[in-house]
């Protein structure tokens, strides 16, 4: 099978190195030359672990390629996957479909022979079918079908997703797309990977749907959380005796400063405006929105809390800063919109990420001081702000911290210490649905 990948972003970089190691050959598009000749040279735009040897081990094979000239990448392919990006779309939160729309525009132009268009950009309802048009009415000779396959990626762990997923889910409305696709998921077949064919527009709300119940669940914990402070209750022990309960799993029922990276923000907000332009309101979904966005805010002032007399004139090491460990991603990262309002506070920051510092300081102000590791910016602070759960950051030397800060003050909000262990190191500790503890 020989696929061609439009757009050389997380999804599309991914799904095309794994579908080139399922032993497809794969053409990798993308409109920016200077990308496509750093993945040439081997060099990955995004972080994700095990990618840049995957590629390589394609690229050696002969499987994966990377080009510029969109045209003789579709021409020679058996399907199209269009991976381009849908962000949220500037002043109504509706999902901004221009890149689907124009790389649909040049797949039309381009294709020969019947050819299988997957859109695995997450659309809403009824983009399918908006695509099919563009193609169409670009090309009535075309002979294509247009098919959603949603990717279900979790970033940090994305090539185990691929090759081992829950399900993978294909919503077609004819049998020869099917036969293609089935095709393109056997290596998952023999595995007995569960294949969901649905229809198009049922396949295209799955997606949404699964994303924003993931993102109701962290609110949810979240909310549970801020009950524990108030009640003296543990949020760790109550996540564990509510999701050891089959029906409702243990994942996603981690504390912390709320939901954040690529997905959950942009498509809890698409999906609330597509409930409300079909007169079906979402009410749970925008909720969930509301408490996310206030969530940040109320980690700031968990954070002056903290420490006597409040954040103003304090030098505070934050230990990362992307919205999840195992990326370099800092889309809509919970630290974009508690570090400016520590300043906004009088705080002056000291920060480390293992793999985000580039992306951050072009998106943090650059009154931020951007450190070598986790101790230096620990040297002279008033205060360590665990932000993201970073490996590195989960058996940090308590001796060696306690000497670099001015005072043993930790606020750590991604519960990573045991409270019992900090107070016995003698530590000012702070966390989220626990019990804070402070030095007797």
């Amino acid at each position: 099978m020989r696929i061609a990948m439009i757009g050389t972003g997380y999804v599309g970089l991914v799904s095309g190195a794994c579908f080139s190691e399922f032993g497809a050959a794969v053409t990798c598009v993308d409109k920016d030359v200077a990308k496509i000749d750093g993945l040439k040279r081997n060099e990955m735009p995004i972080y994700e672990p095990g990618l840049d040897a995957l590629v390589a081990t394609n690229v050696a094979a002969g499987r994966l390629s990377f080009t510029t000239d969109l045209k003789s990448a579709v021409a020679s392919a058996d399907a199209v996957f269009i991976a381009v990006g849908t962000p949220s779309r500037r002043g109504d939160g509706h999902a901004d479909l221009s890149y689907v729309y124009a790389a649909a525009r040049e797949i039309a132009t381009a294709v020969t022979g019947y050819t299988v268009v997957v859109t695995k950009s997450t659309v809403p309802v009824g983009t399918g079918r908006e695509v099919l048009r563009i193609i169409r009415e670009a090309r009535p000779d075309a002979e294509v079908d247009v098919v959603s396959n949603p990717e279900f990626l979790r970033e940090g762990s994305a090539i185990n997703d691929f090759m081992r997923p829950d399900r993978v889910v294909i919503g077609c409305d004819s049998e020869r797309a099917r036969e293609v696709m089935r095709e393109l998921y056997r290596p998952l077949y023999l595995n007995e990977t569960p294949i969901v064919f649905t229809t198009r527009r049922s396949s295209e709300l799955i997606k949404y749907a699964a994303n924003t119940f993931l993102a109701t669940k962290i609110t949810f914990i979240n909310e549970v959380a801020d009950l524990c402070e108030a009640l003296d209750c543990d949020v760790q022990d109550v996540a564990r005796g509510i999701g050891l309960d089959g029906r409702i799993g243990g994942k996603f029922l981690h504390a912390g400063p709320g939901y954040g990276g690529s997905c959950f923000p942009k498509d809890t907000l698409a999906l609330v405006k597509t409930a409300r332009d079909a007169k079906a309101p979402l009410r749970i979904i925008e909720t969930v929105v509301e408490i996310n966005e206030a969530r940040k805010m109320q980690m700031a002032a968990k954070i002056d809390r903290a420490l006597n007399g409040g954040t103003k004139g304090k030098t505070i090491a934050v230990l990362g800063l992307t919205f999840k460990p195992n990326t370099d991603d800092m889309r809509d990262s919970p630290s974009l919109v508690i570090l400016p309002e520590l300043i906004k506070r009088g705080a002056k920051i000291r920060a480390f990420d293992p793999e985000g510092m580039k992306e951050a300081a072009k998106m943090l102000p650059a009154s931020i001081e951007m450190c070598e590791d986790a101790y230096d910016a620990m040297e002279g602070a008033d205060a360590i702000v665990l932000l993201t759960e970073w490996n590195e950051f989960r058996a940090l030397d308590l001796d060696r911290v306690k000497a670099l800060l001015k005072a043993p003050v930790m606020i750590d909000l991604r519960n990573v210490y045991n409270p019992t262990d900090m107070a016995a190191a003698n530590f000012h500790y702070t966390c989220v649905g626990r019990a804070s503890v402070a030095i007797k």
